[in-house]
Protein backbone atom coordinates (compact mmCIF):
# COMPACT_ATOMS: atom_id res chain seq x y z
CA UNK A 1 0.00 0.00 0.00
CA UNK A 2 1.38 3.62 -0.79
CA UNK A 3 1.87 6.04 1.19
CA UNK A 4 2.01 8.70 -1.40
CA UNK A 5 -0.50 11.86 -1.57
CA UNK A 6 -3.73 10.69 -3.71
CA UNK A 7 -4.97 12.68 -6.57
CA UNK A 8 -7.25 11.94 -9.38
CA UNK A 9 -7.01 12.64 -12.92
CA UNK A 10 -9.57 12.90 -15.62
CA UNK A 11 -8.28 12.57 -18.94
CA UNK A 12 -9.93 11.99 -22.69
CA UNK A 13 -10.65 14.27 -25.50
CA UNK A 14 -12.32 17.45 -26.58
CA UNK A 15 -15.91 17.82 -26.02
CA UNK A 16 -15.85 14.35 -24.15
CA UNK A 17 -17.42 16.13 -20.98
CA UNK A 18 -14.10 16.19 -18.33
CA UNK A 19 -14.71 19.63 -17.20
CA UNK A 20 -18.76 19.28 -15.75
CA UNK A 21 -17.14 15.85 -14.37
CA UNK A 22 -14.45 17.28 -12.67
CA UNK A 23 -17.04 19.90 -11.03
CA UNK A 24 -19.22 17.15 -9.71
CA UNK A 25 -16.74 15.18 -8.56
CA UNK A 26 -15.06 18.35 -6.86
CA UNK A 27 -17.79 19.39 -5.11
CA UNK A 28 -18.93 15.56 -4.08
CA UNK A 29 -15.47 14.59 -3.01
CA UNK A 30 -14.26 18.18 -1.50
CA UNK A 31 -11.61 18.81 -4.37
CA UNK A 32 -9.98 21.51 -6.67
CA UNK A 33 -9.21 21.03 -9.67
CA UNK A 34 -5.68 21.75 -11.22
CA UNK A 35 -5.97 22.51 -15.33
CA UNK A 36 -4.07 20.29 -17.45
CA UNK A 37 -4.81 22.48 -20.82
CA UNK A 38 -1.93 23.74 -22.74
CA UNK A 39 -4.18 26.83 -24.07
CA UNK A 40 -6.32 27.54 -20.92
CA UNK A 41 -3.48 28.85 -19.47
CA UNK A 42 -3.51 31.97 -21.63
CA UNK A 43 -5.53 34.88 -20.88
CA UNK A 44 -8.18 36.48 -22.56
CA UNK A 45 -8.30 32.81 -24.61
CA UNK A 46 -11.35 31.90 -23.32
CA UNK A 47 -14.12 31.18 -25.58
CA UNK A 48 -11.75 29.06 -28.22
CA UNK A 49 -10.39 27.01 -25.43
CA UNK A 50 -13.74 26.41 -23.62
CA UNK A 51 -12.83 27.59 -20.44
CA UNK A 52 -14.86 26.76 -17.18
CA UNK A 53 -17.10 29.77 -16.71
CA UNK A 54 -16.33 32.25 -14.16
CA UNK A 55 -19.22 30.76 -12.18
CA UNK A 56 -17.67 27.08 -12.33
CA UNK A 57 -14.40 28.62 -10.86
CA UNK A 58 -16.34 30.13 -8.34
CA UNK A 59 -17.83 26.96 -7.31
CA UNK A 60 -14.54 25.07 -7.63
CA UNK A 61 -11.34 26.53 -7.55
CA UNK A 62 -9.32 26.14 -10.42
CA UNK A 63 -5.64 26.23 -11.00
CA UNK A 64 -3.59 27.25 -13.70
CA UNK A 65 -5.81 29.02 -15.72
CA UNK A 66 -5.34 32.65 -17.01
CA UNK A 67 -1.78 32.16 -15.65
CA UNK A 68 0.52 34.01 -18.40
CA UNK A 69 -0.39 36.27 -21.12
CA UNK A 70 -0.66 34.93 -24.85
CA UNK A 71 2.73 35.94 -25.94
CA UNK A 72 4.51 34.60 -23.11
CA UNK A 73 6.77 30.96 -23.62
CA UNK A 74 5.32 28.65 -21.47
CA UNK A 75 6.94 25.22 -21.54
CA UNK A 76 6.02 21.00 -20.76
CA UNK A 77 8.42 21.81 -18.28
CA UNK A 78 6.68 24.87 -16.87
CA UNK A 79 3.95 23.06 -15.69
CA UNK A 80 5.28 20.32 -14.52
CA UNK A 81 6.57 23.04 -11.60
CA UNK A 82 3.42 24.31 -11.73
CA UNK A 83 1.42 21.65 -11.02
CA UNK A 84 2.89 19.69 -8.90
CA UNK A 85 3.21 23.08 -6.75
CA UNK A 86 -0.95 23.41 -7.14
CA UNK A 87 -1.01 19.76 -6.21
CA UNK A 88 0.70 20.01 -3.11
CA UNK A 89 -0.70 23.08 -1.81
CA UNK A 90 -4.03 21.43 -2.09
CA UNK A 91 -2.87 18.24 -0.36
CA UNK A 92 -1.57 19.87 2.18
CA UNK A 93 -5.10 22.08 2.47
CA UNK A 94 -6.68 18.47 2.91
CA UNK A 95 -8.68 18.80 -0.43
CA UNK A 96 -8.51 16.50 -3.14
CA UNK A 97 -6.53 17.39 -6.32
CA UNK A 98 -8.28 16.81 -9.43
CA UNK A 99 -6.47 17.27 -12.43
CA UNK A 100 -8.36 17.87 -15.65
CA UNK A 101 -8.01 17.87 -19.20
CA UNK A 102 -6.75 16.87 -22.56
CA UNK A 103 -3.39 17.67 -23.12
CA UNK A 104 -1.38 14.09 -22.88
CA UNK A 105 2.07 15.37 -22.58
CA UNK A 106 1.01 17.18 -19.37
CA UNK A 107 -0.65 14.80 -17.74
CA UNK A 108 2.28 12.70 -18.12
CA UNK A 109 4.78 14.70 -17.14
CA UNK A 110 3.05 14.89 -13.78
CA UNK A 111 2.02 11.83 -13.28
CA UNK A 112 5.00 9.84 -14.20
CA UNK A 113 7.18 12.79 -12.68
CA UNK A 114 9.30 12.53 -16.48
CA UNK A 115 12.21 14.90 -16.43
CA UNK A 116 12.38 17.22 -19.59
CA UNK A 117 15.15 18.00 -21.19
CA UNK A 118 16.31 21.14 -22.10
CA UNK A 119 17.21 21.31 -25.58
CA UNK A 120 19.17 24.41 -27.37
CA UNK A 121 18.07 25.92 -30.29
CA UNK A 122 19.40 25.70 -33.66
CA UNK A 123 18.52 28.64 -35.86
CA UNK A 124 20.26 27.30 -39.35
CA UNK A 125 18.35 23.89 -38.68
CA UNK A 126 14.99 25.55 -38.15
CA UNK A 127 15.24 27.94 -41.18
CA UNK A 128 16.18 25.41 -43.05
CA UNK A 129 13.08 23.47 -41.93
CA UNK A 130 11.31 26.53 -42.70
CA UNK A 131 12.14 27.08 -46.42
CA UNK A 132 11.33 23.20 -46.40
CA UNK A 133 7.53 23.91 -45.60
CA UNK A 134 7.63 26.86 -47.90
CA UNK A 135 8.82 24.69 -50.65
CA UNK A 136 6.84 21.48 -50.21
CA UNK A 137 4.02 22.04 -47.72
CA UNK A 138 3.73 21.09 -43.80
CA UNK A 139 2.08 17.99 -44.43
CA UNK A 140 5.50 16.70 -45.91
CA UNK A 141 7.46 17.98 -43.52
CA UNK A 142 4.69 16.40 -40.92
CA UNK A 143 5.07 12.94 -42.42
CA UNK A 144 9.12 13.36 -42.14
CA UNK A 145 8.97 13.80 -38.96
CA UNK A 146 6.71 11.06 -38.17
CA UNK A 147 9.56 8.84 -39.66
CA UNK A 148 11.98 9.76 -37.40
CA UNK A 149 9.62 9.96 -34.46
CA UNK A 150 6.36 7.70 -34.59
CA UNK A 151 5.05 8.83 -31.49
CA UNK A 152 4.94 12.34 -32.35
CA UNK A 153 2.10 11.27 -34.37
CA UNK A 154 -0.46 11.63 -31.36
CA UNK A 155 1.35 14.35 -29.88
CA UNK A 156 2.00 16.79 -32.31
CA UNK A 157 -0.88 18.70 -34.63
CA UNK A 158 0.17 18.63 -37.60
CA UNK A 159 -0.95 21.68 -38.41
CA UNK A 160 0.29 24.18 -36.26
CA UNK A 161 3.85 24.64 -38.16
CA UNK A 162 5.61 25.94 -34.73
CA UNK A 163 5.35 22.48 -33.02
CA UNK A 164 6.13 20.73 -36.05
CA UNK A 165 9.06 22.64 -37.16
CA UNK A 166 10.28 22.48 -33.05
CA UNK A 167 10.37 18.89 -32.95
CA UNK A 168 11.62 17.91 -35.88
CA UNK A 169 14.23 20.48 -35.01
CA UNK A 170 15.07 18.47 -31.96
CA UNK A 171 14.97 15.27 -33.47
CA UNK A 172 17.37 16.21 -36.13
CA UNK A 173 19.65 17.76 -33.63
CA UNK A 174 19.92 15.59 -30.83
CA UNK A 175 19.57 11.99 -33.00
CA UNK A 176 16.69 10.92 -30.98
CA UNK A 177 13.18 11.02 -31.02
CA UNK A 178 11.76 14.37 -29.58
CA UNK A 179 9.01 12.22 -27.41
CA UNK A 180 11.56 9.54 -26.06
CA UNK A 181 13.72 12.21 -24.03
CA UNK A 182 11.87 12.26 -21.45
CA UNK A 183 13.13 9.85 -18.07
CA UNK A 184 10.75 8.58 -15.58
CA UNK A 185 11.62 9.42 -12.30
CA UNK A 186 9.17 7.55 -8.96
CA UNK A 187 5.74 8.75 -9.30
CA UNK A 188 5.60 11.68 -6.24
CA UNK A 189 1.48 11.03 -6.10
CA UNK A 190 -0.95 7.59 -5.65
CA UNK A 191 -3.19 9.09 -9.11
CA UNK A 192 -6.32 7.05 -10.24
CA UNK A 193 -7.27 7.79 -13.82
CA UNK A 194 -10.60 8.14 -15.24
CA UNK A 195 -11.07 8.20 -18.71
CA UNK A 196 -14.10 9.58 -21.12
CA UNK A 197 -14.40 8.22 -24.33
CA UNK A 198 -17.75 8.98 -25.71
CA UNK A 199 -19.23 6.79 -28.75
CA UNK A 200 -17.29 8.52 -31.73
CA UNK A 201 -20.79 9.88 -33.59
CA UNK A 202 -21.78 11.87 -30.22
CA UNK A 203 -18.37 13.04 -30.05
CA UNK A 204 -18.36 14.61 -33.31
CA UNK A 205 -22.36 16.03 -32.17
CA UNK A 206 -20.64 18.00 -29.45
CA UNK A 207 -17.82 18.77 -31.76
CA UNK A 208 -20.34 20.89 -34.29
CA UNK A 209 -22.33 21.90 -30.81
CA UNK A 210 -19.36 23.52 -29.71
CA UNK A 211 -17.56 25.44 -32.59
CA UNK A 212 -21.59 26.77 -33.50
CA UNK A 213 -21.87 27.97 -29.94
CA UNK A 214 -18.15 29.63 -29.92
CA UNK A 215 -19.29 31.19 -32.88
CA UNK A 216 -22.57 32.67 -30.83
CA UNK A 217 -20.51 33.75 -27.80
CA UNK A 218 -18.41 35.83 -29.28
CA UNK A 219 -15.13 33.79 -30.71
CA UNK A 220 -14.30 36.52 -33.71
CA UNK A 221 -14.54 39.40 -31.37
CA UNK A 222 -12.38 37.88 -28.60
CA UNK A 223 -10.06 37.20 -31.69
CA UNK A 224 -10.03 40.40 -32.94
CA UNK A 225 -9.26 42.07 -29.54
CA UNK A 226 -6.44 39.05 -28.41
CA UNK A 227 -4.83 40.07 -31.96
CA UNK A 228 -5.07 43.96 -31.59
CA UNK A 229 -3.47 43.58 -28.40
CA UNK A 230 -0.35 41.22 -29.11
CA UNK A 231 -0.18 40.84 -33.04
CA UNK A 232 -1.10 37.33 -35.05
CA UNK A 233 2.48 35.94 -33.83
CA UNK A 234 2.19 34.33 -30.44
CA UNK A 235 2.36 30.49 -30.57
CA UNK A 236 -0.39 30.51 -28.53
CA UNK A 237 -2.68 31.35 -31.32
CA UNK A 238 -1.61 28.30 -33.29
CA UNK A 239 -4.17 26.56 -31.48
CA UNK A 240 -7.17 25.34 -33.08
CA UNK A 241 -10.00 27.81 -33.47
CA UNK A 242 -7.72 30.44 -33.48
CA UNK A 243 -5.65 29.98 -36.23
CA UNK A 244 -8.42 29.52 -38.41
CA UNK A 245 -10.43 32.42 -37.06
CA UNK A 246 -7.21 34.74 -38.19
CA UNK A 247 -7.14 33.30 -42.00
CA UNK A 248 -11.05 34.56 -41.95
CA UNK A 249 -9.78 38.01 -40.51
CA UNK A 250 -7.14 38.43 -42.79
CA UNK A 251 -9.37 36.99 -45.69
CA UNK A 252 -8.28 33.74 -46.36
CA UNK A 253 -11.54 31.84 -45.35
CA UNK A 254 -15.19 32.84 -45.27
CA UNK A 255 -17.07 32.28 -41.58
CA UNK A 256 -18.75 29.62 -42.49
CA UNK A 257 -15.11 28.23 -43.96
CA UNK A 258 -13.44 29.01 -40.89
CA UNK A 259 -16.11 26.73 -39.03
CA UNK A 260 -16.03 23.79 -41.31
CA UNK A 261 -12.19 23.52 -40.97
CA UNK A 262 -12.14 24.02 -36.96
CA UNK A 263 -14.87 21.17 -36.27
CA UNK A 264 -12.36 19.24 -38.92
CA UNK A 265 -8.95 20.33 -37.47
CA UNK A 266 -10.96 19.93 -33.79
CA UNK A 267 -12.44 16.18 -35.10
CA UNK A 268 -8.80 15.24 -35.67
CA UNK A 269 -7.46 16.48 -32.72
CA UNK A 270 -9.44 14.34 -30.80
CA UNK A 271 -8.86 11.41 -32.46
CA UNK A 272 -4.85 11.61 -31.71
CA UNK A 273 -5.90 12.33 -27.90
CA UNK A 274 -7.59 9.11 -28.04
CA UNK A 275 -4.85 7.28 -29.44
CA UNK A 276 -2.55 8.44 -26.97
CA UNK A 277 -4.67 8.12 -23.86
CA UNK A 278 -5.62 4.29 -25.14
CA UNK A 279 -2.19 3.64 -24.70
CA UNK A 280 -2.34 4.41 -21.24
CA UNK A 281 -2.92 0.92 -19.44
CA UNK A 282 -3.55 2.82 -16.08
CA UNK A 283 -6.38 4.98 -17.85
CA UNK A 284 -9.67 3.67 -15.59
CA UNK A 285 -12.40 4.16 -19.11
CA UNK A 286 -15.80 5.41 -17.53
CA UNK A 287 -19.52 5.93 -18.61
CA UNK A 288 -20.92 7.76 -15.61
CA UNK A 289 -20.34 9.81 -12.79
CA UNK A 290 -22.28 7.45 -11.09
CA UNK A 291 -19.15 5.03 -11.74
CA UNK A 292 -16.59 7.58 -11.25
CA UNK A 293 -17.81 8.41 -7.95
CA UNK A 294 -17.12 4.67 -6.85
CA UNK A 295 -13.62 4.31 -8.26
CA UNK A 296 -12.63 7.08 -6.26
CA UNK A 297 -14.64 5.99 -3.10
CA UNK A 298 -12.66 2.53 -3.37
CA UNK A 299 -10.00 4.76 -3.78
CA UNK A 300 -9.71 6.85 -1.22
CA UNK A 301 -10.40 3.78 1.09
CA UNK A 302 -7.39 1.42 -0.13
CA UNK A 303 -10.37 -0.75 -0.92
CA UNK A 304 -8.83 -2.17 -4.26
Amino acid sequence: MSNKPKIVAIVGPTASGKTALGIALAKKFDGEIVSADSRQIYRGMDIGTAKPTIAERRAIPHHLIDIKNPDEEYTVADYKTDAIAALDDIITRGKLPIIVGGTGLYIKTVLENLDIPKTEAHPELRAQIESEIARDGLAATFKKLVELDPEAASVVDPKNSRRVVRALEVAIATGTPFTSQRKKNEPLFETLVLGLNPPMELLRERIDKRVDAMMRDGLIEEIKVLTKKYGQSPSAFDAIGYRETIAHLNGTLSQDEAMAVIKMNTWHYTKRQMTWFKKDKAVHWIESEKEAVSLIEKFLSDER
